[in-house]
């Protein structure tokens, strides 16, 4: 029996006359990188956010580890979603130590997450002098900072150049052996081809493909057909 960290079943969500997330569908396995893949506007973020409880879904339903979602799940659910919710002006450290305070943590684990996103050295300065990838790397340890079992980044890669995009994929893949499940979006295939287990393919708010891929896939044909496919379906 395969061990799912989360079920979505015929998940919808619509905005007055348009269907963003249309009958969704999807299992994430437990200690794996799934990539969720799909141009912009597609509604990825959209399901993100159903998952995580910032929008209501309008129809459907998801399960968090065989149970049906509840808000007492987020306690195990990580999320960066669009730009991380960081103070500019406090240190990499302090900006941590904050968070650990927010999740009623010891402030020992600020320590632990600066050296997992090795950002050790950089610890007492200001985020305000940070890269951009460094502010991504930091985003995703305040989404870390209290061992979900389940974490979700949107769109990580976003403005990175490529040594940023580099160090990011492997603090990503870093994550399953440590018990952590990563839900990743892009619209950049190549990024999620090589750090994902399997991807699922959305456009126009639905799921095309789910699955493994294969280094011998094709993904590129594969996601163009199933954009090509539903860009006239209804919204």
């Amino acid at each position: 029996m395969t061990d799912y960290i989360l079920e979505i079943r015929a998940l919808t969500k619509r905005f007055k006359n348009q269907v963003a997330v249309n009958n969704v569908s999807l299992s994430i396995k437990k200690n794996t990188v799934f990539g969720l893949l799909g141009p912009n506007g597609a509604g990825k973020s959209t399901l993100l956010k159903m998952i995580t409880g910032i929008m209501k879904p309008s129809s459907g339903e998801i399960l968090f580890e065989n149970q049906l979602w509840s808000r007492k799940n987020l306690k195990d659910i990580g999320a960066l979603i669009e730009s991380p919710a960081i103070y500019p002006n406090l240190t990499a450290m302090e900006n941590l130590k904050l968070a650990c305070i927010l999740h009623g943590i010891s402030e020992s684990r600020a320590g632990e997450v600066l050296d997992i996103i090795d950002l050790g050295k950089a610890g007492k300065k200001k985020v305000k002098n940070f890269s951009m990838g460094m502010k991504q790397r930091l985003g995703i340890g305040m989404a870390i900072i209290h061992k979900p079992k389940l974490l979700i980044l949107d769109e990580p890669t976003n403005g990175l150049d490529p040594i940023g995009i580099e160090e990011l994929r492997h603090l990503i893949r870093s994550f399953p052996p440590q018990g952590m499940t990563v839900i990743l979006s892009s619209h950049i295939l190549s990024e999620v081809a090589q750090v994902a287990d399997e991807i699922g393919i959305i456009s126009n708010g639905i799921i095309g493909y789910s699955g493994r891929i294969d280094k011998e896939d094709n993904l590129e044909k594969l996601f163009m057909e199933i954009v090509e496919r539903n860009r006239g379906e209804y919204r």
